[in-house]
């Protein structure tokens, strides 16, 4: 198939539909608005609901309604938006429904700005909303692997009946890449037959995320750490780069920011400094294992991030007090370039970093 030069909010609108994402909710806000303004007109040729809302509130709850009759419903949003639909979110988990939200991360907090950032990591990991659960998160560096995890998102919120998380920022949304359209093939999804898709003939289905009696709200909570605790075991996913060979530093970093950092590798490789890196494509499940044996290998390890240090504490984490751990970030919509990032790991290796 060939490839096609897309803005990567339109490819992202694409992939949604090619998924059977055909029943869409949204409330525009910068930088992936293209997304919705995509759609608007793709939905009508290809059978599909658009639904511009009165509020991000209100697109949280028409997930909830859409997502419990068995449909495939996703929304995409930036920062403050998604923000306004955690109480929905932790609604949808709560009643183990499949769902999926792409946030184009903007420069925060507050209504920050409209450059990309990286600052919604805890709000995306952390479950975000109030109580005890989680996402799924998936982190793609490209406009292509954005578009190829697109497919896995809707058919693992299908699988384990949860919602998931697609991570950005706005250079995914904004930037144009060619992209390929693949076919992807999963295993047979278990039948709906949780879906409230009418009575006649069966017994009628409740969609709810209301326990009153203590001991049953404990039991959905034991289930749904059952249920994550499945994704650590099955559903890690990382890329390596340049640990095939003797390194002195491990780079972790994830989304765009690992794109730079490969670059400030290739430089320090030039200037005869070995130094490698472990990008999470899961942010949840966290690849703590793969960190554990690489960092093994490592003088030191340094998260790389735009924000002022949030996936430093999951990196920390996964290594514990067998190597130090170092931070280098900019934030505020300022994206690292890889001179910064070379000369940060530089002053590492001399003793000059903090």
């Amino acid at each position: 198939m060939a490839k096609v030069l897309m803005k990567g909010n339109e490819a992202i609108g694409e992939a949604g539909i090619r998924a059977g994402g055909l029943c869409y909710f949204c409330y525009p806000i910068t930088p992936q608005s293209e997304v919705a303004e995509y759609l608007s007109r793709r939905m009508p040729d290809v059978g599909g609901s658009f639904l511009q809302a009165e509020s991000e509130v209100a697109v949280s709850n028409m997930l909830y309604g859409a997502a419990g009759a068995g449909v495939r419903a996703w929304t995409t949003s930036s920062s403050p938006g998604i923000s306004l639909m955690m109480e929905g979110l932790s609604y949808i988990a709560a009643a183990e429904l499949p769902a999926v939200l792409i946030n184009i991360v903007r420069c925060g907090p507050g209504l920050g700005g409209i450059l990309p950032s990286q600052c919604d990591y805890f709000q995306a990991v952390k479950g975000g909303g109030h109580g005890d659960y989680r996402c799924m998160v998936l982190a793609p560096s490209s406009v292509q692997e954005a578009v190829d995890l697109i497919p896995l998102a809707f058919d693992r919120a299908d699988r384990y009946r949860n919602p998931v998380i697609v991570i950005g920022d706005g250079m995914i949304g904004q930037m144009m890449e060619p992209v390929e359209f693949k076919e992807h093939k999963f295993p047979p999804l278990p039948p709906k037959d949780w879906a409230t898709t009418g009575c006649k003939g069966r017994k009628r289905n409740v969609v709810n995320s209301l326990y009153l009696d203590p001991i049953e709200e404990e039991k959905l909570n034991m289930k749904l750490v059952a249920k994550y605790e499945q994704m650590k075991r099955e559903e890690v996913r990382y890329e390596e780069y340049n640990t095939d060979k003797p390194y002195q530093a491990l780079l972790v970093a994830y989304g765009t920011t690992a794109r730079i950092c490969k670059t400030a590798i290739q430089q320090l490789v030039l200037e005869g400094i070995t130094v490698a890196l472990l990008r999470p494509i899961t942010l949840f499940p966290f690849p703590e294992k793969k960190i554990q044996e690489l960092a093994r290998q490592a003088e030191w390890l340094m998260s790389v991030e735009m924000s002022t240090g949030q996936m430093v504490e999951d990196v920390r984490l996964a290594v514990g007090h067998d190597r130090p751990v170092y931070f280098f970030g900019r934030t505020g919509g300022v994206v690292p370039t890889p001179e910064e990032i070379r000369d940060a790991v530089k002053k590492h290796l001399t003793g000059k970093g903090v």
